[in-house]
């Protein structure tokens, strides 16, 4: 609800999610036993139709700041760079600690064991480029 407001929306839109969103329970089932009812106190129901929109709003100023093109299509996120000099190096690291300060503060972590930097070209610095406090692993392809 924060994050909804942050971007301006108030008023009755702002009271009707908040309304859907309140009061949700759930319970989880361990070995094939159900535990009681548990009070949910963030995220959207999955598979809602809200889901998706509320996603994007809320990760919608996740580029704040960062000088490189970002590609962001649904929970995944790629940064682009062209890195040929120590100024631009500088500038790839500093996006990077923008993009995992904002994730710390939303509450959205990103996972770096799954983060990566992929070196393109014949020119390109292969240096090694941190995440929070991990470095990120090069490769030569994803699949």
């Amino acid at each position: 609800m924060q994050k909804l407001r942050a971007h301006g929306t108030t008023g009755s839109i702002t009271n009707s999610v908040e309304n859907w969103l309140a009061g949700r329970e759930q319970r989880v089932v361990i070995n094939g036993i159900c535990s009681r009812f548990t009070a949910v106190n963030s995220g959207v129901p999955q598979g809602s139709i809200l889901g998706p929109l509320l996603f994007i709003i809320f990760i919608y100023d996740l580029d704040d700041g960062v000088v490189n093109k970002i590609l962001k299509f649904a929970d995944d996120t790629k940064i682009v760079s062209k890195v040929a000099s120590e100024a631009q190096i500088k500038i790839l690291q500093s996006d990077l600690h923008k993009m995992f300060n904002w994730s710390q503060d939303w509450q959205m972590l990103f996972n770096t064991d799954k983060s990566k930097v992929m070196h393109f070209g014949f020119n390109s610095k292969e240096v090694d480029y941190i995440l929070g406090n991990q470095r990120l692993n090069a490769v030569e392809e994803e699949i």
